[in-house]
């Protein structure tokens, strides 16, 4: 069973530079989560194990002392590797700031993938960032101070990237942009495949070699997890947020997220507010 421990913060107190949430895994083999779109920037860094990591564009292959990013609304998959799954730490954040706080680690969308060898130190402060009780201005700060020394690490080396993408790649980058900034509207695959100048049938293709799923999928599955996002991190309420993600009325909404969690929307919220 695998061991997680998740701390989920609503009242950062900041606006330039905040963090959302961070968490400690010891994944079982085989172990995936995705594919999924977050709200906020997301670094993991491995522990110990190895595993896969696969973005809109490339899958990597990757083992202890390195690390990915999540960037937002971006549709990610991974996955612990069979033999010797991975344990890594978490952090999810935000603000004014984060891009340029990104820009000093040394990583980006088109170069996700860091190396460190400050994985001691930093999952003794994720582990005391668990163990801080949330609620308090005194909390916040010293989230705040954590998340910073957090930061700080991640910058004292450079940080080296995998190198880049097959020639399909540009296709597939555009198409996901795409669905990015329009999937709060009633777009179909049509649409994604005009936006790019390709068929339908080779956009299909496209998908299903990069993502194992039709553009249909990729589409309802990025809606979904943003919902689940939402639903987790917000007061929004069920029907604003189906909404928000490109349903045209909540039955529909409740219906695809139960297909894909097992669960309502309502009992998903009220699931993970009983675990924070």
């Amino acid at each position: 069973m695998e061991k997680s421990y998740v701390l989920y913060i609503k009242d950062h107190g900041f606006d330039d530079l905040y963090m959302s949430f961070c968490g400690y895994s010891e994944c079982e083999p085989k172990h995936s989560y995705g594919h999924a779109a977050r709200a906020d920037y997301i670094i993991h860094f491995i522990l110990e194990g190895k595993g896969i990591y696969r973005t809109e564009n490339r899958t990597y292959h990757l083992s202890a002392g390195q690390g990915f990013l999540i960037e937002p609304e971006m549709l990610t998959w991974y996955q612990a590797d069979q033999d010797n799954p991975w344990s890594y730490i978490w952090i999810g954040f935000g603000g004014r700031e984060a891009r340029k706080c990104l820009d000093d680690v040394g990583v980006s969308e088109e170069r996700p993938v860091f190396y460190s060898g400050h994985g001691a130190e930093m999952k003794r402060i994720v582990m005391k960032m668990l163990r801080t009780r949330t609620g308090s201005v005194s909390s916040q700060y010293q989230l705040q101070g954590l998340f910073y020394s957090f930061l700080a690490l991640l910058t004292e080396n450079p940080m080296e990237a995998e190198e880049q993408q097959d020639k399909e790649s540009i296709y597939v980058k555009n198409a996901v942009r795409f669905i990015r900034g329009n999937y709060k509207n009633k777009i179909r695959v049509t649409d994604i495949a005009n936006e790019i100048c390709v068929s339908r049938s080779y956009l299909y293709k496209l998908f299903e070699r990069s993502f194992e799923m039709s553009p249909q999928e990729f589409l309802i599955r990025f809606r979904i997890s943003r919902a689940r996002e939402l639903l987790t991190l917000s007061n929004m309420t069920v029907e604003d947020i189906a909404m928000s993600c490109g349903f045209c009325d909540t039955r529909a909404f409740s219906k695809s997220f139960k297909q894909h969690y097992g669960i309502s929307p309502k009992e998903y919220r009220m699931k993970k507010a009983q675990s924070m």
